[in-house]
């Protein structure tokens, strides 16, 4: 079975399981970063600021799913992502604010009101802090898709939205990749590369999981 984006790891925050750096619900979302981790760097920033419109990106897709995809194991995956990646957003959110660096404004023209949104999975209302993404606020973001793409995504159900769906996801996943491997290259706050651990383990094993329901089709 496929799982959700930013699986389990060793250091994951209380409260968060699975989800490394992730803030404890005792001390509310989004929480500063602890005494202990607050040396970080201009990778760590560069990391989060990436990451927050990717993973919008990716909950808008999978927004979509539950009224457009045929198949069970489609929506299951898209459900798997978005209770993954909106506790992310918030965490990576928290910890920019922390920093005192820019939070990547949610884009409410590019995807918010695509036909056949799902904005009940989360418990989010869009546009939210895990709402919408731009495709062109942060050009050559690795993995992004462009709005064109997008749109068909949104267009389409059935078999069709289903292999577009996971074609787009791995293309999507891969980028996450491309990103997180620099983060743990590359950034100083311990639990930023921790989750980039995280994100490198989960989103390899959906790759895989993905191309194998494609080749079944």
């Amino acid at each position: 079975m496929l799982t959700a984006c930013g699986g389990d790891a060793g250091s994951a925050a209380p409260g968060h399981s699975g989800h490394p750096g992730a803030p404890d619900r005792g001390t509310g979302a989004g929480a500063a970063p602890s005494a202990g981790h607050t040396g970080h760097n201009a990778q760590d920033v560069t990391f989060a600021q990436q990451m927050i419109p990717h993973h919008r990106q990716a909950v808008a897709m999978a927004a979509l799913a539950p009224s457009r995809a045929k198949s069970q194991q489609v929506k299951d995956l898209a459900a798997r992502i978005r209770k993954a990646q909106d506790p992310e957003i918030t965490t990576l959110t928290g910890w920019l604010r922390a920093w005192g660096a820019s939070v990547p404004d949610a884009d409410s023209s590019a995807m918010t009101d695509m036909p056949g949104m799902d904005h009940s999975g989360s418990g989010h209302s869009a546009p939210s802090a895990s709402g919408t993404a731009g495709t062109t606020g942060m050009p050559g973001m690795p993995g992004m898709m462009s709005d064109a793409e997008m749109s068909g995504l949104a267009k389409a159900s059935g078999d069709a939205f289903d292999r577009a769906f996971l074609r787009m996801m791995v293309g999507h996943h891969e980028g996450a990749l491309d990103m997180a491997r620099t983060e743990q290259a590359k950034g100083a706050y311990g639990p930023a590369t921790a989750l980039a651990k995280s994100i490198v383990a989960s989103q390899s094993a959906e790759i895989a999981g993905m191309k194998k329901i494609l080749g079944e089709r």
